[in-house]
């Protein structure tokens, strides 16, 4: 090996290694939120304003979970990469058979199918990229433990597929960059697919997940909120040991934790 290739991976080794050595600010002054929720979970934030990592429960944050419908976002590349979307106003019809959503049970489009979770949409994306495609997109991407195992419709539901918290978090800088390895247009729509609320002088989005299937049940709610002086991101997850009546607790906590940093006003 010649001195030149030496010193580039010198470089490279160094950079990454700065990388992964990124202070993260335990914040046991969160607790309370998770407290008063009566759910255990954590926490992971970015905040770029300030250039400052803070998270709650540091052990879990860096637990790989499974990533139920947070997985809807990187999903939708996939499928837009590999010719399977055409673009948000494709319609993909309903098969007929009701299931437990009402919001599931007629025609979807890409947008509804992110704000609805509708499962099924993202099954017959994944039926048609198949096991070897997926592997390929997640190994690309650098997604959590990219295991497809436990079935083409089930890997990301209940399956092999485990991403952490702070895996979410880099995962979603890529993505708001426009560096994820796909195009810039598919990336953009993605974006403007998973917003959910906007004021004045912020814009919130994200997408939450539900892991039905395991005991206790997991909820996830990952995203940022982009503000003047920079984006916030945030990854986390709670035990949802009463399941449908722990769901609101993911925004709320949240949503209580941008406010603790004055990400966006209290009203």
């Amino acid at each position: 090996m010649n001195i030149h290739c030496t010193i580039l991976l010198l470089i490279i080794r160094i950079a990454t290694s700065h990388i992964n050595a990124q202070d993260w600010e335990e914040r046991t002054d969160w607790e309370h939120f998770f407290t008063e929720a009566d759910v255990q979970g954590t926490i992971a934030i970015a905040d770029e304003r300030r250039n400052r990592h803070f998270v709650f429960n540091t052990e879990r944050s860096a637990t790989g979970y499974v990533p139920a419908s947070t997985f809807k976002i990187p999903h939708t590349l996939f499928a837009l990469d590999a010719g399977i979307v055409e673009n948000e106003f494709q319609t993909f019809n309903w098969d007929g058979i009701e299931r437990p959503f009402p919001s599931w049970n007629r025609d979807q489009d890409l947008r509804s199918a992110i704000h609805s979770s509708t499962v099924w949409v993202y099954q017959l994306f994944a039926r048609q990229l198949g096991e070897e495609r997926e592997s390929e997109y997640l190994s690309k991407i650098g997604y959590g433990n990219a295991d497809t195992s436990g079935g083409i419709e089930r890997f990301w539901l209940d399956g092999g597929l485990r991403i952490s918290a702070l895996e979410q978090i880099d995962f979603l800088k890529k993505l708001y960059r426009n560096t994820l390895p796909f195009k810039v247009e598919h990336q953009r729509l993605v974006k403007d697919l998973i917003i959910i609320e906007a004021g004045r002088d912020w814009v919130l989005s994200g997408k939450t997940g539900w892991v039905f299937d395991f005991e206790p049940q997991i909820g996830w709610f990952v995203g940022w909120i982009e503000t003047p002086d920079g984006p916030v991101f945030f990854a986390l997850n709670i035990d949802m040991p009463d399941g449908a009546n722990d769901v609101t607790k993911r925004a709320a906590i949240v949503r209580d934790v941008l406010l603790s940093l004055r990400t966006f006003p209290d009203n």
